[in-house]
């Protein structure tokens, strides 16, 4: 198809690349981390390289993995994913390198589930493992947070952690990043939304430390900076690194939007690129109503870190158009587009909403799709090829039978 936007001299910003330190994204269309439940001991499988690569080959520009856990007892479950030991090095370049070569920007989401941890997947509503699990290899550990505050009253007491957790647990997120780099990734974002331990150290609902770490908002932010600095300490000055927010906990939450201002602009100083806004992940026991997740929910989250910190934000929460993903960033309320269900369903969304806009949606394809695609294209404006009665009457002939239209 002709390239309308091309022709005119002006592509939409959703299809126009972004650079990021020394990282060019070939558009702002991100594949939000979306955890499968598939790992192997914290690896990833031919599974990871199935999902991800259609996602770099339906045209997203940058595109997470699922959220990582920096050490075993930072997973969620046993079958999540994790890059705490140097065999998941090569496992993951082999995936990284299949998506540059397909023109997308790789990224990685590092993470620890806090006093989320030892509990079974999704489909089993995250449900904590007990005694009879241990039977069948899935043996229950104990978590560690803030405070021995437990995720529901099913869930087990998680471990308060001392300094020398909070300590071994900033280690961690750095041998992470390093181990991140030597894989291939390009981008770095630290998880510190969705009630993960990150999150937990920041609400009170949480939090209930009474030393350094707790008590007034600037102690419950310390964790959280201090993870930022370290990380980006030995992550390269070259590459962009991101940091993941809940702008506010959830119903009857006491982190609310304006604390969430405020960290993202200690976060601008400890070196952080881009704030991908979220929501939710801690409830109160308060009735505040839950967040209605209408379109673009999190997007006035965004709107306002990226204005009153000064600091360029992504935003994510049913974006499924093209136009309205380009209205988001057209009027300043965010630079970066993510989406994760929607590119479950529709991988090729980048080019299906390409096309919708005016612009070549061949260009973000590999070049055997492309030149297939290109062929049909130009195939469908040949005379024999068109809707006419002389031709219903050609192919009426080859068949041996009356053909009509449809």
């Amino acid at each position: 198809m002709q390239d309308n936007a091309a022709a005119s001299g002006k592509l939409p910003m959703l299809f126009s690349p972004i650079k990021l330190r020394s990282v060019t994204a070939r558009n702002r269309i991100v594949a939000s981390p979306m955890c499968q439940y598939r790992s192997e001991d914290g690896g990833p499988n031919d599974w990871q390289l199935a999902h991800l690569g259609r996602l770099a080959i339906g045209g997203c520009g940058i595109i997470f993995g699922e959220e990582t856990a920096v050490e075993a007892r930072g997973r969620k479950t046993y079958t999540c994913a994790g890059i705490y030991d140097d065999k998941h090095i090569a496992e993951y370049r082999r995936i990284n390198d299949f998506l540059k070569a397909n023109g997308a920007t790789p990224a990685i989401q590092l993470g620890h589930s806090g006093r989320k941890g030892s509990c079974h997947d999704a489909i089993k509503d995250w449900a904590p493992l007990n005694a009879e699990d241990a039977i069948d290899g899935f043996e229950p550990w104990t978590a560690i947070g803030p405070s021995a505050v437990p995720q529901t009253p099913a869930h087990p007491l998680p471990r308060a952690m001392t300094e020398e957790d909070i300590a071994a647990v900033i280690q961690a997120f750095v041998d992470s990043a390093i181990r991140s780099e030597k894989a291939g990734y390009d981008i770095v974002e630290i998880h510190g939304a969705h009630g993960y331990l990150i999150h937990q150290f920041l609400s009170p609902l949480t939090n209930k430390r009474n030393d350094g770490y707790g008590g007034s908002r600037e102690n419950r932010m310390r964790f959280a900076l201090e993870v930022t600095k370290a990380v980006r300490a030995v992550w390269p000055d070259d590459k962009p690194l991101f940091y993941r927010v809940s702008a506010i906990d959830g119903p009857g939450g006491m982190w609310m939007i304006d604390d969430t201002i405020a960290l993202a602009v200690a976060l601008k100083d400890c070196g952080v690129d881009i704030v991908d806004c979220s929501a939710g992940g801690i409830v109160g026991s308060a009735s505040k109503a839950q967040l209605p997740r209408l379109p673009g929910f999190n997007v006035p989250f965004s709107q306002r870190i990226r204005k009153e910190a000064d600091i360029p934000t992504m935003a994510v929460g049913l974006i499924t158009e093209g136009e309205q993903a380009e209205r988001i960033l057209q009027t300043g309320q965010a630079d970066l587009i993510a989406l994760a269900r929607e590119l479950m369903w529709y991988a090729d969304w980048p080019a299906h909403m390409a096309r919708q806009m005016g612009v070549n949606d061949h260009r973000f394809m590999p070049e055997g799709y492309a030149h297939r695609l290109q062929l049909r294209d130009h195939q469908a404006t040949m005379p024999i090829n068109q809707h006419t009665p002389e031709n219903y009457e050609i192919l009426s002939e080859w068949a041996g039978m009356t053909v009509t239209p449809d």
